[in-house]
């Protein structure tokens, strides 16, 4: 998946491609977004109700759960999409925030290692968490947290990062 238009926050240069384009599985969004929709509904149920009598305290409470669970459910949904995952032929790009933005980048050079972890659920529904460790750190300095196909993005990784050494070994011969 490609991005039709470069977005303020990615930065790609012309001899640059993207490889691979993500936002976390939708299981990430958790149990925040089914009970924001449920809440929802109850408030609309109660407000409809109700209403039929005239707008009382009933319909007024009604409308208020309604609104704040369109709120937590849009709430898990806006983190969700504001969340991306970039690989390119020379970087890793991470983007998360709705009101503020992070963004972390870094160079596959600079890549030591990588791991890819999958839970019961998350080989059973196709999500895991890819790690990327730099040089020099032996913390994790990167994670794309429940991505989906993510034995699809590991590979698609080391092909990047086999590459990468491929024409660093070249350039020093």
């Amino acid at each position: 998946m490609a991005f039709s238009t470069t977005p303020d926050w990615f930065h790609i240069s012309d001899e640059d491609d993207i490889v691979w384009e993500s936002r976390p599985h939708p299981i990430s969004m958790g149990s925040r977004l089914p009970i924001g929709v449920a809440v929802a509904i109850v408030g609309l149920v109660l407000a409809g109700w109700t209403a039929g009598d005239g707008v009382g305290l009933l319909t007024l409470l009604g409308v208020l759960v309604a609104v704040a669970g369109t709120a937590l459910a849009g709430a898990r949904y806006l983190v969700w999409t504001n969340t991306r995952y970039v690989i390119t032929t020379s970087e890793l790009y991470k983007k998360h925030g709705v009101v503020s933005r992070d963004v972390t980048q870094f160079r596959l050079e600079r890549v030591q290692n990588t791991s890819l972890s999958q839970s019961v659920l998350g080989r059973a529904l196709g999500y895991g968490d890819l790690t990327v460790y730099t040089a020099g750190s032996g913390e994790p300095e990167l994670v794309f947290e429940r991505v989906p196909e993510p034995e699809r993005a590991s590979r698609l990784l080391s092909d990047q990062l086999e590459d990468v050494t491929t024409s660093s070994e070249e350039t020093a011969v």
